[in-house]
């Protein structure tokens, strides 16, 4: 059985009111398998019931776990490697000429169960330049559940064989059991605080580096060009920002401009913003 159009119409208004994720006709699969858990959690037979229980009570948590269903947490260590090249190679050894205080601070939003994050701290700590270096990480995502796995920073074995080197393995990892856990040293070094991006930001201080990879591809263009102009009023001037490689600011925020680093690329506000904005 497939979900039915005004389930999906319920849940796709739902999530956009609450994420700005958009979910296109032609997702109800992906809503339907992501929902199937929580019908039977609820002892319901199918996700239409389910929905339509839900629509009538409309209770926060029930909501609030819908959403969290639907946001995707698809993610990896040193995920498409390139971004990580380039902070080891250019921008980690750029700023640490510029940063007399000798400390960094990063965000990594939408961090989803972790790996982003930790992989960020772990190139810090394999670039000399930054050898003794206080390195601040907040690191923020819509779910509770991700944020808790996160602090937890416990993986299967299947997690950690995508793409985690074995020597990196060995050195800031031990066992669990049948999974394994980010040594406690560098778990204490991350921040997780849920954060939802389309909202206003708390007050969060100013960043060296914020990773916002694979997040803006699920909004629409004001929403997009709404989070990005919100970056700009938490960076650095002459900070850095990455995107993934199928996101960019050309014809969302001109007040970006996208400069090559390495095999990779990444954004800066423009020379010219950069009074303006601060």
């Amino acid at each position: 059985m497939t979900i039915s159009p005004q389930s999906f119409t319920f849940v796709r208004e739902l999530v956009r009111a609450e994420s700005a994720i958009v979910l296109d006709t032609g997702k109800e699969y992906l809503v339907e398998s992501r929902l199937v858990p929580l019908a039977r959690a609820a002892g319901h037979p199918d996700v239409d019931s389910y929905v339509a229980e839900v629509s009538k009570r409309r209770a926060p948590a029930t909501l609030k776990l819908i959403v969290e269903a639907l946001t995707t947490n698809e993610t990896s260590w040193f995920r498409d490697s390139d971004p990580f090249t380039a902070l080891r190679q250019t921008v980690f050894p750029a700023l640490a000429k510029t940063r007399s205080n000798r400390s960094l601070r990063i965000w990594a939003g939408a961090c989803s169960s972790g790996q982003e994050p930790y992989s960020i701290l772990m190139t810090a700590m394999d670039t000399p330049e930054l050898a003794g270096w206080k390195i601040d990480m907040l690191a923020t995502d819509l779910s509770e559940e991700m944020l808790g796995r996160s602090r937890l920073g416990e993986y299967s074995q299947l997690e950690v064989n995508r793409g985690l080197p074995a020597t990196t393995l060995v050195r800031h990892f031990e066992r669990a059991g049948l999974n394994w856990r980010i040594n406690q040293s560098l778990r204490e070094r991350v921040e997780f605080r849920s954060l939802n991006l389309t909202r206003p930001f708390p007050p969060m201080g100013r960043f060296d580096i914020v990773f916002l990879r694979n997040v803006l591809i699920y909004f629409d263009l004001p929403t997009k060009r709404d989070v990005l102009k919100r970056v700009r009023q938490v960076m650095a001037p002459d900070g850095y920002l990455f995107l993934g490689a199928a996101e960019m600011t050309m014809g969302v925020d001109e007040a970006w401009e996208r400069v090559p680093a390495g095999r990779s690329s990444v954004y800066r506000i423009r020379e010219e913003q950069r009074t303006c904005a601060h």
